[in-house]
């Protein structure tokens, strides 16, 4: 059974930076690509950004763009969110999921995907 579980959200101030973990049991890590989505309230779940199975390919969404930076261990079977210059409206509860292929595109389906962790950033 896939689990992705994600860790490292939390309440922060405006500027601040957090990282968010998201660690996977129950796949072959290395042959997922793996992306990190989130929902603010009252709104639809979106896109933030992807990254292929090595880590050579990544694809932000243009509101996180030189803010944010995902990387993956494969050694650890986890992929990280690196977030700084934190925003109130990337208040958001954020969740990882992986997908059997690589794709630039927002609009694909993920395999598997975790539970969320919220991040809420104060002004």
């Amino acid at each position: 059974q896939v689990h992705l579980v994600e860790s490292g959200g939390g309440l922060v101030q405006a500027g601040d930076s957090l990282r968010l973990s998201c660690a996977a049991s129950g796949l072959t890590f290395s042959n997922y690509a793996m992306g990190w989505f989130r929902q603010a309230p009252g709104k639809e779940r979106e896109f933030v950004v992807a990254i292929n199975w090595i880590g050579r390919r990544t694809y932000y969404v243009d509101s996180v763009k030189g803010r944010f930076t995902i990387s993956r261990d494969n050694a650890k079977n986890t992929v990280y969110l690196q977030m700084n210059s934190l925003k109130p409206e990337d208040t958001a509860i954020y969740y990882c999921a992986a997908r059997s292929s690589y794709s630039d595109s927002p609009y694909v389906k993920y395999d598997y995907w975790g539970q969320g962790t919220q991040v809420t950033v104060s002004s």
